[in-house]
């Protein structure tokens, strides 16, 4: 069982001052030093931002900036053929660019004034609890550095392509940029941590890892799929049950691997209805019987 924690790194600042990212052996950059290295600078920007002032502005190198191009030059027609159509239009809309990795400010300045949605800095794993109640104020907490490049194809950690290129494109539609908002606000109302992990699992298993028959079609929206251009032509392939949100919330899954079951609604309506109707009505009591449905 994998949990939200593991998502990224343990970040840690030595007596020192240095920053260190502690990459699993398994990591592909383990063996690196200069890739390590990177990994604590950019953390270390992170660490020392102050809410309210501008982004870290980090100078990205020619290997971060080519990894970004390629994914972006890879999954494009990937997108066109396979996302929702929301995302879609996202992405003529928010207009990223292809050739260079944007900062953060920047990627505010182009989805705030769509959908009110505006990105802040993080070295790593931020607390469940902090993560997901910000987005009720319409606020990501999003990763800078930029994935090993010798596997621009996956990485099992949310780096600044998955925050950018899938959430992003998110948010700035009216149905998943509201369904994030929605999930912010029930974590705000719950109280109990087991349900807290509940809720963060539904989420993972829509808005990170969700699909949609769209005009007959299965398409993506989940950002995890639509941000890995490995993943993204696998997923058809995937066994697809039906949305189930006792499934979902208590369901185990493998953060290192494309994810082999995936939960598939009927239409966005239903999205809407069922996901967005739990993050809008949930609570501590309704999701406490949930649990006990599965145990």
């Amino acid at each position: 069982m994998f949990e939200e924690a593991q998502l990224y790194s343990p970040v840690s600042r030595g007596d020192d001052g240095e920053v260190t990212v502690h990459l699993a052996h398994d990591h592909p950059g383990a063996n690196d030093p200069v890739y390590r290295r990177r990994r604590g600078e950019i953390a270390a920007a992170a660490l020392e931002w102050n809410p309210g002032d501008p982004s870290p502005a980090i100078t990205y190198t020619d290997d971060e900036q080519n990894v970004w191009r390629t994914v972006m030059r890879e999954i494009a027609p990937k997108h066109h053929r396979l996302a929702v159509m929301e995302f879609r239009e996202a992405l003529e809309r928010v207009d990223l660019p292809r050739d260079r990795v944007p900062g953060l400010d920047e990627v505010s300045a182009r989805i705030e004034p769509i959908s009110g949605w505006r990105y802040v800095p993080a070295a790593g794993l931020v607390p469940l609890r902090e993560f997901y109640g910000s987005l009720e104020r319409r606020a990501f907490h999003s990763t800078q550095y930029v994935r090993h490049p010798d596997v621009p194809l996956y990485t099992p950690e949310p780096d600044i392509i998955h925050e950018v290129l899938g959430h992003g494109h998110l948010l700035a539609t009216p149905t998943f940029g509201e369904l994030h908002r929605l999930a912010g606000i029930a974590t705000n109302r719950l109280r109990d941590e087991d349900n807290l992990r509940f809720l963060s699992k539904v989420f993972w298993f829509s808005l990170e890892f969700g699909v949609v028959i769209e005009d007959g079609e299965l398409r993506a929206y989940g950002a995890g799929i639509l941000s890995s251009y490995g993943e993204i032509d696998e997923f058809r392939t995937m066994e697809h049950r039906p949305i189930d949100l006792v499934e979902m919330g208590t369901a185990d899954y493998d953060i290192t691997a494309y994810q082999p079951v995936l939960h598939s609604a009927e239409s966005v309506d239903e999205i809407v209805e069922v996901v967005g109707g739990f993050f809008a009505t949930c609570s501590d009591e309704s999701i406490a019987e949930m649990r006990m449905v599965r145990a």
